[in-house]
């Protein structure tokens, strides 16, 4: 990634804590007080540091020059017990992480437009990187591999023993993820969604300075 790859990194983790910070607001404001009591709805890094997530996946992708880079945080603690119907909150809580991942992308695709004039390359090419890597962490986190966001939303509309044999794959989960990125299947669903956001945010100015 170059010279700016401090920068993305920056980016790319506080924007993996705002994903976390907004799954336990949503579930404070469904009822669940689980993630404010334990001091999760912070903005200060240290309590969402997850070894792999965090340090371990994001070192692999910089070692491999891959040009994308996937992370996450420590997920915040949500106790469905609290909402009034606990599928339906978890599905809400789950939305809302990549939600706040395409915000994200957003307010940094129109800051650039707005300033990219005034603001050094690097800055501009780095702000650019920032913006499609939360479409990365969009569409990673909402595919439907349990513990993956996307698992929660599928998991609102699965019954009865659907939905229990489901929820046992949780505890391959990160096998199941790290054998995706391996067979390159993730980056086949994510290139797509890279080239989309390149055009129809007109991100390409930017990433060739």
């Amino acid at each position: 990634m170059g010279i700016e790859t401090p920068f993305i990194i920056i980016i790319v983790f506080f924007s993996v804590v705002c994903h976390e910070i907004a799954h336990g607001y949503v579930a404070l404001k469904l009822g669940d007080p689980t993630a404010y009591k334990m001091g999760r709805l912070t903005f200060n890094p240290v309590p969402h540091i997850d070894l792999v997530g965090t340090i371990l996946l994001p070192a692999f992708f910089l070692i491999s020059n891959s040009p994308i880079m996937l992370a996450w945080a420590k997920p915040v603690p949500v106790n469905p017990g609290f909402f009034r119907n606990p599928k339906t909150g978890m599905m809400w809580v789950a939305i809302a992480g990549p939600a706040t991942n395409f915000a994200i992308a957003i307010v940094l695709t129109l800051f650039l437009h707005l300033a990219s004039g005034i603001l050094p390359s690097i800055l501009v090419h780095s702000l650019a990187m920032g913006a499609l890597m939360n479409i990365v962490l969009m569409v990673f986190n909402l595919l439907p591999i349990p513990p993956l966001d996307g698992s929660r939303i599928v998991a609102r509309f699965l019954k009865g023993q659907a939905l229990y044999n489901y929820r046992k794959l949780e505890r391959f989960g990160i096998f199941i993820v790290f054998g995706l990125l391996y067979l390159g299947v993730i980056s086949t669903i994510l290139y797509p969604a890279l080239n989309f956001a390149v055009r129809h945010l007109d991100l390409y100015q930017y990433l060739r300075l």
